[in-house]
């Protein structure tokens, strides 16, 4: 099994042997959003793409922003909605996001452009530009290539993919490495491995390199991108 043919639905149904806990799933906001929102980088109307849980929403929302949770997995709207009652959420396409045509100011996608294909990838950037409004900012965080071998990743994203796919409409103001925070430990996280993708625990050995925080969280090389949407 590969991790691209991985059914986000079905996984956010706990259907399969990993459960209901799911490594972007905190509980919680995810801290490097938190610290976005600390320095003041969400303004107006807010899209969390790919929302899942809704957890991230849920914050930004209690820092008296309108937010819009979006994601393409009937069941993870569905939870979303549980936890956060008071925050908009909605099943759509992230590839064409029809219905929502110059409504947002700000964008975070929280790890969304890593699922995606290189075609998808293009049609997803051409859908944010219709969905936002003229110098909207967009907040994006993509697994880098320092991922090591064995961390279910989709995509790993170079620097070249993002400079050229989200450049194309979008200024980018920034673009630097970073940590992303998972809801799980070394171990937890090589039995997810093995369980999902039934891969050798030879393979894994790359993982045991991986940075954690206080908590024992592992922590994963990201991307965090921030770029402005070009008026014209």
């Amino acid at each position: 099994m590969d991790v691209q043919d991985v059914d986000f639905e079905e996984l956010y149904q706990g259907a399969t042997p990993m459960g209901r806990k799911m490594p972007w799933d905190l509980g919680a906001p995810q801290p490097a959003v938190v610290a976005l929102a600390d320095a003041g980088e969400f303004t107006g109307d807010v899209l969390d793409i790919g929302c899942g849980l809704g957890d991230n929403s849920a914050f930004l929302a209690s820092r008296g922003l309108r937010v819009t949770g979006l994601d393409g997995a009937p069941s993870a709207v569905d939870q979303a909605r549980t936890r956060a009652p008071g925050v908009t959420f909605a099943v759509a396409d992230a590839t064409t996001l029809e219905g929502y045509e110059e409504r947002f100011d700000t964008v975070l996608d929280s790890a969304l452009y890593h699922c995606l294909s290189e075609e998808a990838r293009h049609q997803y950037l051409a859908a944010l530009t219709r969905a936002t409004r003229p110098g909207a900012t967009l907040h994006l965080f993509a697994f880098s290539p320092e991922i090591p071998d064995g961390f279910p990743a989709p995509y790993r994203i170079t620097e070249a993919n993002l400079r050229e796919t989200v450049g194309r409409d979008w200024t980018i103001e920034r673009l630097e490495p970073t940590l992303y925070t998972t809801s799980m430990t070394p171990e937890e996280l090589r039995h997810s491995v093995r369980t999902i993708l039934d891969q050798d625990p030879a393979e894994l050995a790359g993982l045991n390199g991986l940075d954690t925080d206080g908590d024992g969280r592992v922590l994963v090389p990201v991307w965090q991108l921030k770029a402005v949407r070009q008026t014209s």
